[in-house]
């Protein structure tokens, strides 16, 4: 029995083998060049494909990059510089376009003895942003980035400190007007009373007093006309105020589409309606040649509000859609929530729907606002430059006349930086958003 068992068993280990690398096709890069790229014909042959169309793009841009003269005063001695270095027919970018006039294309025509102001403008727009932005950022930071929008205003145009101070105290009227009257009548009355009070506070009264008070106290700086702004400072001043008057401007426009009062839903949604179904370009021109014969005779309506307050009304229209496809995706077990709680409309949307709504539509939110911030490129045809309108001015020049790729890449380049940014900080927030929700 015994000699039949040792027959049966041929061999027993006694002892474990030690560890092995897997084989080169299970581990690394090859293994997963061979799982994405090389899996079947079809993809062998597209990626063949792809990296040859990889490398005919590379192969002309890099040497364009890699050969780029810097220093050069005109086209013409960038083109010498090139053919006694590299060879007449080498490619090279002449990147000393930028060099050359940098300053005109992030700043237009303003004055350079006060480049300062729009620097320290940007500096000082990013602190006001932190404590809405990032919760780490002590809240006591929110009264400054309430008075930042009239700092910034003052620092750009310049003038009369007492200007954006009498603006700004137009909002405290219409907080007045809100209170007083809501102590006599309804809510809805003091809503009007609390917008149309610092509208004619303002068209009336902030320019008399903001005059009196410097004549007695004349403190300001230089003042500097719109007609001077310009290149990348005009285009993002036109996109970051459109972003943020537009945001609590779309969320109005969303409820009052939801509302179930019947002149407020309407105008609502003939605003809505009326303002996206007419392309941008149209309010542009519209704001740049129609507006002002709806103005009282001698009325100099500064162009650059014009467009900003088109450009506002346009992105806030967009917003209204997104927002309103956040509320509707909400369930309705959310509003009879907030109603079995006791809690009024203002108060159900503040706290329980609205943070909700917007947590849903902040994809669409913020793609709205890049498409915005891209927009506006556009104001080129209405006679505003920027960068796009300059580098047509800078190619009009006869020390760069026939220069193109070189000033499109640095317009470029700075748009993608800030629509990247506003990118990452959407996927951030969602990812934030996500994980307190858990």
């Amino acid at each position: 029995m015994s000699g039949t068992h040792a027959h049966t068993v041929a061999y027993v280990r006694e002892t474990m083998l030690p560890e092995q690398d897997p084989p080169l096709t299970e581990a690394g890069a090859i293994k997963w060049m061979r799982e994405n790229l090389f899996s079947g014909w079809l993809n062998n042959i597209l990626t063949i494909l792809s990296i040859f169309v990889i490398y005919s793009v590379l192969s002309h841009i890099v040497p364009w990059f890699y050969n780029s003269i810097w220093n050069a005063g005109s086209l013409s001695e960038c083109r010498e510089i090139r053919d006694a270095t590299i060879g007449s027919d080498a490619s090279s970018a002449c990147f000393a376009v930028i060099s050359d006039r940098w300053q005109q294309l992030l700043f237009g025509f303003y004055a350079s003895e006060a480049y300062w102001r729009p620097v320290l403008a940007l500096v000082l727009f990013l602190v006001a942003m932190g404590p809405i932005l990032f919760e780490s950022v002590p809240r006591k930071l929110l009264w400054y980035t309430a008075a930042s929008p009239f700092i910034l205003f003052w620092l750009l145009w310049g003038g009369s400190i007492w200007g954006p101070i009498a603006v700004a105290a137009g909002f405290a009227v219409g907080w007045g007007a809100f209170v007083g009257v809501s102590l006599f009548a309804g809510t809805l009355l003091a809503v009007i009373a609390a917008i149309l009070v610092p509208i004619l506070y303002w068209m009336f009264l902030a320019g008399p007093i903001a005059g009196g008070l410097h004549s007695i106290i004349p403190i300001g700086i230089t003042f500097i006309e719109s007609d001077d702004f310009g290149g990348f400072m005009l285009s993002f001043i036109i996109g970051i105020s459109g972003i943020i008057l537009s945001l609590p401007l779309g969320i109005l426009l969303a409820l009052g589409r939801q509302s179930d009062m019947f002149i407020i839903n309407k105008v609502s949604v003939a605003f809505i309606e009326v303002i996206r179904g007419v392309p941008l370009i149209v309010w542009l021109f519209t704001a740049s040649l129609l507006l002002n014969y709806f103005l009282p005779p001698g009325t100099n309506f500064d162009l650059m509000l014009r467009v900003i307050i088109m450009v506002t009304l346009f992105s806030a229209a967009y917003i209204a859609e997104v927002v309103r496809g956040g509320l509707a995706a909400l369930p309705k077990g959310q509003y009879e929530a907030a109603d079995a709680l006791g809690l009024d409309y203002w108060k159900s949307m503040r706290l329980i729907v609205l943070p909700q709504a917007l947590k849903i539509s902040i994809p669409g939110i913020v793609n709205t606002f890049i498409g915005l911030f891209k927009d506006t490129t556009l104001v080129v045809f209405i006679g505003l430059l920027d960068p796009i309108g300059l580098s047509g001015a800078i190619r009009a020049s006869t020390d760069w006349n026939g220069i193109y790729w070189e000033l499109f890449v640095f317009i470029g380049l700075l748009f993608f930086v800030c629509c990247f940014s506003m990118g990452q900080y959407s996927i951030f927030l969602e990812r934030k958003l996500r994980r307190e929700h858990r």
